[in-house]
């Protein structure tokens, strides 16, 4: 009888969610030419991103994203946190800072207070719930609770012996931590945020784990993991990682409070330890990730369900410190340009390949030879685009002629600025070009695809496209011209 009433509150639990699953991007600072927080704001816009976490509640950003509509998660600083859980008026000094001071203009819906501060940060979890309890009050105390959510986000580390999901339990040396930090989000009506990263669980599973488990791939039934306990299969190992989380909070009788996924994502580029970080499973990883989180799958525990989740992240950053992979999780490089291009087909309309946005800035027929030149210095001097592959022996070197290698350039500066306004006026020596139309006046012709393929090459100037009579043949970079990602 006890087994079966165990079993009975393995299975059975109520969780809501106020809105469908959305996805957001993180974004880092640690970048060695920093986006300007306009170039910031206007590649979120061009991409469709309506949901962003910052690590910090920077001014100059928050500014930017004012009146934009973006939902927007600050963040305090570990470095902050013990000063804030040990004081109610330094708790209310940084709202009114960094929160108070710019709504409603710029649209504030959560704070993360800290990131993992129970693995990296132990000696500031006695006053982790203090500080979130401060951080409330200030918000109630300025009418903002209702519309901003209090929580801290949390490694999935914290969560012992995790598969099968069942069995899942935090660690108990967090109980007293673990227990009021439930109780607050609870009572507040806020959420579990936590940090999901199947990479790493892949990569320490020394081939226990598949590739393709890990990557949301199709498993035939046979290879699905299944729960013992509850009959649950699992088809990848973001669901039962996600589940896990749920377990463990309902083993502490927590069981309506809804997770947020405030990181997840995969590398682009390791060093030789790392083989599976690569721009195909990267690509592979966040195309799928992201339909199953707009598809409001949900997990096995939790079906239908949504796991809002956050990409890590949306630059890669070149100066963060440690492995290859470290620097390389980002959807763009910091010049604005994606670093691959996802996998997006059939994710549903919102997030369907981008038909009426595709504008390129390509070299103006019949333009001068030396203005174009002049143009091209400019572009890849003052206007500091990434020139390097136009360079003798480099993938974007030929045709070596300055209409292709100009091209190339403005195109760069245009996409780099995120297609605004004027960024394709080289002296008028430039064109935007908009595709779908004949091949004639420039666009692209209809036959060339322009959806993202799985089988897309990953590096250098692929890809031919060929215009129409009087305009030119060249080779151009996939990941420049297709700006397709989109997002909610």
């Amino acid at each position: 009888m006890a087994v079966l009433f165990l079993l009975f509150l393995l299975t059975v639990s109520v969780v809501s969610a106020d809105e469908d699953g959305f996805i957001g991007v993180n974004i880092g600072t640690a970048i060695s030419d920093m986006p300007s927080p306009t170039q910031v704001v206007a590649l979120l816009k061009a991409q469709n991103i309506r949901h962003v976490r910052l690590y910090d509640a920077d001014r100059a950003l928050l500014l930017a994203l004012a009146n934009t509509g973006i939902r927007v998660t600050v963040s305090v600083p570990n470095d902050q946190i013990l000063g804030i859980g040990q004081s109610n008026a330094t708790a209310a000094n940084w709202v009114a800072r960094n929160v108070i001071a710019h709504v409603p203009a710029t649209n504030i819906t959560a704070i993360a207070v800290g990131s993992e501060i129970l693995t990296t940060l132990p000696n500031a979890a006695p006053v982790l719930v203090s500080a979130l309890k401060f951080i409330h009050s200030a918000l109630v105390a300025s009418n903002l609770d209702g519309q901003i959510k209090v929580s801290t986000p949390h490694s999935s580390s914290i969560i012992l012996d995790s598969f099968p999901p069942s069995q899942a339990f935090f660690n108990r040396s967090w109980d007293p931590v673990m227990v009021p930090l439930l109780k607050f989000l609870q009572s507040t009506g806020s959420y579990f945020m936590l940090n999901a990263y199947p990479y790493y669980d892949y990569m320490q599973s020394n081939g226990v784990i598949p590739l393709d488990y890990a990557l949301f791939r199709p498993l035939p039934p046979d290879k699905e993991a299944v729960d013992a306990n509850t009959l649950l299969h699992y088809t990848n190992v973001f669901d039962a990682i996600v589940d896990a989380a749920y377990f463990a909070m309902s083993y502490l009788n927590f069981t309506n409070v809804p997770i947020f996924v405030t990181e997840s994502g995969w590398p682009s580029k390791g060093d030789s330890s790392e083989p599976d970080a690569t721009l195909e499973n990267a690509n592979t990883y966040n195309s799928n990730l992201i339909r199953h989180v707009l598809n409001n799958t949900g997990t096995p525990k939790h079906p239908k369900i949504a796991v809002s989740t956050y990409i890590y992240e949306l630059y890669n950053e070149d100066l963060r410190p440690g492995a290859i992979s470290e620097k390389n999780w980002g959807l763009f490089d910091a010049d604005g340009m994606p670093v691959y291009t996802l996998h997006l087909t059939g994710a549903g309309t919102v997030l369907a390949n981008d038909t009426t946005n595709q504008t390129f800035c390509v070299a103006k027929e019949g333009a001068d030879p030396k203005m174009l030149q002049a143009a091209l210095d400019w572009a890849c001097g003052p206007g500091k685009v990434d020139c390097s592959y136009l360079l003798q022996g480099q993938p974007c070197y030929e045709p070596d002629n300055v209409v292709a290698h100009s091209t190339y350039a403005f195109n760069a500066y245009f996409q780099k600025m995120a297609k605004s306004p004027g960024t394709c006026d080289f002296k008028g020596h430039g064109s935007c070009i908009f595709p779908g139309s004949a091949g004639r006046n420039g666009s692209l012709p209809n036959t060339t695809s322009l959806a993202p393929s799985s089988n897309s090459t990953t590096s250098g100037c692929h890809s031919v496209y060929i215009y129409g009579a009087g305009s030119f043949t060249t080779s151009v970079i996939i990941g420049v011209l297709l700006m397709s990602v989109f997002f909610l």
